[in-house]
């Protein structure tokens, strides 16, 4: 196999292995990245910071679009692999802390992610250029990196993507029960869906993949989240 065999992009069907282990080199990556982006904080180079972060947080987006690989009909094969390729497909979730800090805790709050209509995607993209090159903007502005991204903007970018990129390994047995409960009824009924990831998360429980005691997830679907969840999601925003 040639060297440009190997480097080409694979567009066919992934197995629940290929996509859990996709899932944690993604979330692997983009925690490096954020951790990358939090010591050019430390060193005042907010332009750079805000693009790292950026770079993260698309890293972190490949985890979302590699889960619905598991309940993908052969149809959806192809569409997903164009989104995981694009810059804006990926990095939706960037507002959530914003949302959180503004008083976002159920899940119909933060439909303003998956809003096809809204430009944030796009804004954070251009936010990424930006921090890493100058660029002759407007009526001939020189957009200079030092000069467009302050403190508070790459603050604010490197929590977003330190809360989009936990310390946590998705198992092949995790995404079998999702496919299990969440692939019946994906993209029908809402109110199925929410039923369908209380027992999701009831299952992984009952296999000790996640903590016992209360369902957290039912608490989120049905109360929204906890005072101390918004709390961390929504910090220094």
């Amino acid at each position: 196999m040639s060297s440009a065999d190997l480097l080409a992009p694979y567009r066919g069907p992934l197995t629940v292995e290929q996509v859990a282990t996709g899932m944690n080199a993604a979330t692997a990556n983009a925690r490096r990245l954020a951790q990358d982006a939090r010591l050019l904080l430390a060193n005042k180079r907010w332009p750079t910071a805000a693009s790292l972060a950026a770079l993260s947080i698309e890293e972190s987006g490949k985890v979302v679009i590699l889960r619905r690989f598991v309940t993908a009909n052969t149809d959806d094969i192809k569409r997903l692999w164009k989104e995981y390729r694009t810059h804006t497909k990926k990095n939706i979730n960037w507002i959530l802390p914003e949302l959180v800090a503004k008083g976002a805790r159920r899940l119909e709050d933060f439909k303003p992610i998956v809003d096809s209509a809204s430009d944030h995607p796009d804004i954070l993209d251009a936010m990424k250029q930006i921090g890493f090159y100058t660029d002759c903007l407007g009526k001939t502005n020189w957009s200079r990196p030092t000069e467009v991204v302050d403190e508070t903007l790459a603050k604010n970018l490197v929590n977003a993507a330190e809360v989009l990129s936990p310390d946590r390994n998705i198992s092949v047995r995790e995404l079998e029960l999702w496919a299990e409960h969440m692939g019946p009824v994906w993209n029908k009924n809402l109110d199925w869906m929410k039923q369908a990831l209380v027992n999701w998360y009831g299952a992984m429980q009952a296999e000790g993949l996640m903590p016992a005691g209360s369902n957290k997830m039912q608490a989120f679907v049905k109360e929204g989240l906890a005072t101390d969840q918004a709390k961390q999601i929504g910090r220094e925003v």
